[in-house]
């Protein structure tokens, strides 16, 4: 009589799981094999996505703004115009208050362009024309605090001189072998950069227009992505993603907004106080140090740095002098302005703040230094809340403070037994217990 076979659940569970781990490593090791196409893949879709991903940029930083002009202006405006249709107020006052909040965006915009690029460029252009007098008065300055030290400044003379006889031949070479070659080449490049000017202008018209969708019908879209989420999660699971991506709104929406009126305060400053004390290139510097403030932590060396160069040409006293005023803009900046302003956006140490920045800068540029501390924060956050619900889980403390001195956790009772602790009196506790 044969005999029927019987699936055994168990060795089934281990052969699907042993077939999925086999085929995930297989599908892990493709991936890395075609890592540069998909790279390139990706590069080529965003940039066929750049206007819709300046529109959603747009949408999120100008929401608070539409909110808060809906609510408190032209919203109830709406109502009052409106008395007998709701709808008809509800629709008036979401329109301006989206008009305003494009208006705004394009005002901010066109000042930058008008306002400040072209005292920028006509700084720079000043810095290139009068670059030689800028060397030849660093050079006098640098003669007259020599004078005490004739030996160094024969050696560097020495050296000058020596550099001088080379430089020729070297000049030469360089022009031969480098600058002629790539000559055919240059029509190109500027080709490319009107492109990519005519690029960027495209990408900012078609933002605004993407943004301005998105602001009229934001109800809509945030209820259309409640639904995707419940429908491809069960409630649990759907509510925990919502709260993380609350929690992450809060985060960047804080951070961003903080950073930049603190960067905002931080160049006004600067250019009042440059002002005061005429110092060259005052609009220059203080756009430099503003723009450079939004990056945390080496935001203020970077900044710097480019700025005491420019101010150096012209007159190293004045660069001393400048050295010394952004020391104390920093320190009160760091101590005072900046977490008056970010408040706890930020919530960690001095440390991972560093980490994240370095990070974000390897893997991403300037917009991973830019964003790579809320970034940061957001996986710090969930990372740490998923520890102390483990911790919770098992009757474990879960201040990290618990842990100093700590020799070892009984595995009975629970109880921490610490370095300082003799072994008796854990005893005695636990048996009190």
């Amino acid at each position: 009589m044969r005999r029927r076979f019987h699936w055994d659940k168990k060795y089934l569970y281990w052969g699907v799981t042993a077939f999925l781990v086999v085929a995930a490593s297989i599908l892990f090791y493709m991936a890395l094999n075609y890592m540069p196409v998909l790279k390139q893949g990706l590069r080529k879709l965003a940039n066929i996505l750049n206007p819709f991903i300046w529109g959603l940029v747009f949408t999120y930083l100008l929401t608070p703004l539409m909110r808060t002009l809906e609510r408190s202006c032209f919203g109830p405006l709406g109502r009052k115009l409106y008395k007998k249709n709701p709808d008809q107020a509800r629709r008036f006052g979401r329109a301006f208050s989206v008009l305003v909040s494009i208006i705004v965006l394009i005002a901010m915009l066109t000042a930058l362009v008008y306002m400040i690029l072209p005292q920028l460029y006509s700084s720079i252009e000043t810095i290139v024309t009068n670059s030689p007098a800028y060397l030849e008065n660093l050079g006098v300055w640098v003669e007259q605090t020599l004078k005490d030290f004739p030996a160094v400044a024969d050696f560097l003379e020495d050296r000058l001189a020596e550099l001088n006889t080379n430089l020729g031949n070297d000049l030469f070479g360089w022009i031969q072998t480098n600058v002629l070659p790539q000559l055919g080449s240059f029509v190109t490049n500027v080709t490319s950069g009107v492109y990519s000017v005519v690029r960027g202008v495209y990408n900012l018209v078609i933002g605004i227009i993407v943004s301005i969708y998105l602001l009229n019908g934001i109800e809509h879209y945030g209820a259309a992505f409640k639904r995707l989420l419940y429908s491809l999660f069960n409630i649990e699971s759907a509510e925990k993603l919502l709260e993380g991506i609350r929690f992450t709104d809060r985060t960047f929406m804080g951070f961003i907004n903080g950073k930049l009126l603190d960067s905002a305060i931080i160049g006004l400053i600067c250019y009042i106080v440059c002002a005061i004390l005429n110092m060259p290139y005052t609009l220059l510097v203080s756009v430099i140090i503003g723009i450079t403030n939004i990056i945390p932590f080496f935001g203020p060396l970077i900044g710097a740095i480019p700025s005491a160069f420019i101010i150096l040409m012209v007159d190293p006293l004045k660069c001393l002098i400048f050295i010394i005023f952004i020391i104390i803009l920093q320190q009160i900046d760091g101590n005072f302005i900046g977490p008056k302003i970010l408040g706890n956006s930020v919530g960690i140490s001095g440390f991972w703040v560093m980490f994240s920045i370095i990070l974000g800068a390897g893997l991403f540029g300037f917009w991973g230094m830019l964003l790579g501390v809320p970034v940061f924060v957001v996986i710090y956050t969930l990372l740490n809340g998923a520890l102390e619900r483990k911790l919770r889980r098992t009757d474990l403390p879960v201040e990290v403070s618990a842990y100093q001195d700590l020799d070892h956790i009984d595995a009975v009772t629970r109880q921490s037994v610490r370095r300082s602790q003799p072994a008796e009196a854990a005893e005695e506790n636990a048996a009190e217990i």
